[in-house]
This record gives structure tokens, C-alpha cells and sequence, in this order.
């Protein structure tokens, strides 16, 4: 089928593998296995993950609105890798181009992050220093508690720390600048000169400004630098990595019936224009990570289809974070547990989504996420069970 309407292509990697199944599958550019060519595989974001197909989506061009880009499918189809550029360019000329394009920013390593390489996954702890958060709202009132427990996070394990110092869980009101910069700068400020790697999570220019003068290396913001208009100039002036997040409506209106027409793919569009508007702001491209924001505006359903479809998020060539700790749809799916918990229901999406190429994990539980990971890590990297053990490599007792 052949379709010359204006549309616009997006890529989802499938069937990813770790290396020793890319080995077993003889998945390398023209291995034969009983006489069958087999698929030459890509690296997913240069990580240890690899795939050879993809979903393509074709979707027609639509109109904004209210805040999300609501685009209908007209055609998808799963296809290996070398038929996606020919497929593509049937829909619409030009469009083999932007599929080579997709499967390269799919494939290509990422870049550091303020100086953490991203070859492996890295732990972002939670550090609220608020009353009101859904989870430990109140634990950390004095500073000095906070930093306690930023340092018990890193010798647990976190790679990074965020420093938070309003609210988002839903219903909460926003608080003045004056209150947040005096929950966070004096634990940003501790952090930072004890050589932690901070995170601000605010969603104010002042506050980005303020904490990245004291130390931050990071701002993390749940409105993807839209929520200040001064934001995107404060982050740019800053130099620092920016986290966006995807939140629909504000955390007072976020879960009140939210809709979208594929939540994936209107996430995937919000987030392609957010680039735009921090590369038009002198962000560059490598200094920015994408969040599809769990539970900000979403039902459990969308929470699922996000999780499933995270791998989507790669196709905008730019590290993709997960943060589902604790959140409310765990309970919702399980037995009704309350926030503190849901451990074992955090870590079940932690496991789901870096098998789907995630680099970042922002967690309440950094000791027992570890951990995960480093088993998760292992057990991806192990050579297949029926080659010869490497005599130069020590087996692991």
C-alpha cells in the first residue's frame, strides 16, 4: 500500500536481546543458521541491548490540542530493519531519509551525563526535602537529615541525587520561591561539596539559577522547561543537563480524567517539540534526557502503555528516565499497598523498562534498586551457556 498523505513517521524497536541471545540467533550482518539468513541486529542507544525490528507508525499530521498532538495512525507495520527506509518512503518521499535518521539516533551511544558515562544504567535517588510529598513527605525537615540521607544514598549505590523542594504529587499547591530555595540550596550546596552528582527538581528559573550556582550538575524539571518562561534561557545559561518531563495539565488538575489519543505517540510529539524549543534556546541536543512522566497526568492504563512502549523514546536521540517508584498504579494494580509499600512492584518496572533500553532510574529504595541492577546487568551481559568458558576471565563465586 501506498500513501502520499503528509504524516509523520516514528520508529519502536522490538524484540530486544541481550548479547548472548544476538549470539545464539546468529543475528549478525550475513550469519546463516541451518542454511536461513538471519537479521543483522543494532545496538539500542549503543547500550548492551539489540534489536532488528522495528514498529513503524505512519500518522497523519493534526492540530494541538490541549497540549497534546493527536495524530491519527494511518498505517504501522512491523518490519526488519533493512525494509523500514523502503517502507517508509512509499508513504511519502523523503521519508526513507528520516527512517535511516531514526534508526541512527536509535543505535548511536549516548553522551555523557554530567560526567557519568551512560554505558550502563545509573541510579537517581529521591531526595524530597519537602512535607507534603506522597511518599516521605516530612522525613527530612532539617537540612541536616536531608544530607544524611543523600550520603546514605550514595554509599547505597545512587549515582545521582535530586533535591526537591516542592510538591507534584497530585492535588499539591505550589509553594513560593522563597520557601523552596530554603528547603534546597543549603542540601544542594552539603551534597555538592561532599562530591555528589545533584539534581535540582524544581520547576522555577529562579530556583534552577540559584541551586546550579550552589553545586546542582542537573535540572529536572516535570514541566520540561515550559512552566517558567524564564526557564529554558535559565537552563541554557546554566550549561547543565536538563531533565524533561511530560505532564499533562499541573499537578492540582494532572489526574482528573486525563486523555490522549495515543498516549505513546502524543507523549513522543510533546516531548520532539520540547528539543526543539531547548535547541532553539542553545541547549545542546546531548545535554538533554527525556522523562514520559509516569503518573503525571496519566491513568493505570497509560502508566502501562508507556512502560510497554518506552523503547519509543530512544527514536529522539536523547537518554530516556524512568521514575515509577512507589507510584499510585502499583497499589492499583496489586492489593491496594500504600506508598512505602510498594518496593517489589517498583522494581518489576525497573526490570521491565531497562529491557527496554532505559538509562535512567529515579528511585525511592537506591540499596535494593542496585542491587536489581547490577544482577539485571549481569544476567544481560552473560555469554551464552554453551560456549567454552574464557580461561583469562575467573568464573564469578
Amino acid at each position: 500500500m501506498t500513501s502520499t498523505a503528509p504524516g509523520t513517521l516514528t520508529l519502536r524497536p522490538l524484540g530486544l536481546q541481550g548479547p548472548g541471545e544476538a549470539e545464539v540467533c546468529g543475528a549478525v550482518p550475513g550469519a546463516q543458521i541451518n542454511g536461513t539468513q538471519q537479521t543483522a541486529l543494532r545496538p539500542l542507544a549503543g547500550g548492551p541491548l539489540a534489536f532488528g525490528h522495528c514498529e513503524a507508525v505512519w500518522r497523519s499530521d493534526g492540530a494541538l490540542e490541549r497540549a497534546v498532538l493527536e495524530r491519527a495512525i494511518l498505517e504501522r507495520a512491523v518490519l526488519p530493519l533493512a525494509d523500514l527506509p523502503d517502507w517508509a518512503e512509499r508513504r511519502a518521499p523523503g521519508q526513507g531519509r528520516l527512517a535511516e535518521a531514526l534508526l541512527e539516533r536509535l543505535s548511536r551511544p549516548r553522551s555523557p551525563l554530567a560526567g557519568l558515562s551512560l554505558d550502563r544504567p545509573r541510579i537517581m535517588g529521591i531526595l524530597n526535602v519537602t512535607p507534603d510529598s506522597f511518599s516521605d513527605g516530612g522525613h527530612r525537615a532539617d537540612p541536616a537529615l536531608a544530607v544524611r540521607d543523600g550520603l546514605a544514598m550514595l554509599e547505597q549505590g545512587a549515582d545521582i541525587l535530586d533535591v526537591g523542594g516542592e510538591s507534584t504529587r497530585p492535588g499539591a499547591r505550589p509553594v513560593t520561591l522563597d520557601e523552596e530555595r530554603a528547603r534546597v540550596l543549603p542540601v544542594v550546596r552539603a551534597l555538592a561539596e561532599a562530591g555528589a552528582c545533584v539534581s535540582i527538581d524544581t520547576r522555577h528559573a529562579a530556583i534552577m539559577r540559584e541551586a546550579v550556582a550552589a553545586g546542582a550538575r542537573i535540572i529536572n524539571d516535570v514541566t520540561a522547561l515550559g512552566g517558567d518562561p524564564d526557564s529554558l534561557g535559565a537552563a541554557a545559561e546554566a550549561g547543565v543537563p536538563v531533565v524533561l518531563m511530560h505532564m499533562q495539565g499541573d499537578p492540582q488538575t494532572m489526574q482528573q480524567a486525563p486523555r490522549y489519543g495515543h498516549v505513546a505517540l502524543d507523549i513522543y510529539d510533546y516531548l520532539a517539540a520540547r528539543l526543539e524549543a531547548c535547541a532553539a534556546a542553545g541547549i545542546a541536543a546531548g545535554q538533554v534526557v527525556v522523562d514520559p512522566g509516569i503518573g503525571f497526568g496519566k491513568t493505570v492504563t497509560h502508566n502501562l502503555q508507556l512502560l510497554e512502549q518506552i523503547a519509543l523514546f530512544q527514536g529522539l536521540g536523547c537518554p530516556v528516565l524512568l521514575g515509577a517508584s512507589r507510584k499510585s498504579f502499583i497499589g492499583k494494580l496489586s492489593r491496594g499497598e500504600p506508598a512505602k509499600a510498594r518496593l517489589p512492584g517498583s522494581l518489576a518496572a525497573v526490570l521491565f523498562a531497562l529491557q527496554r533500553g532505559v538509562q535512567i532510574i529515579r528511585v525511592h529504595d537506591v540499596a535494593e534498586t542496585r542491587q536489581a541492577v547490577d544482577v539485571w546487568q549481569a544476567m544481560t551481559l552473560a555469554p551464552s551457556a554453551f560456549e567454552a568458558p574464557d580461561s583469562a576471565a575467573p568464573p564469578l563465586v
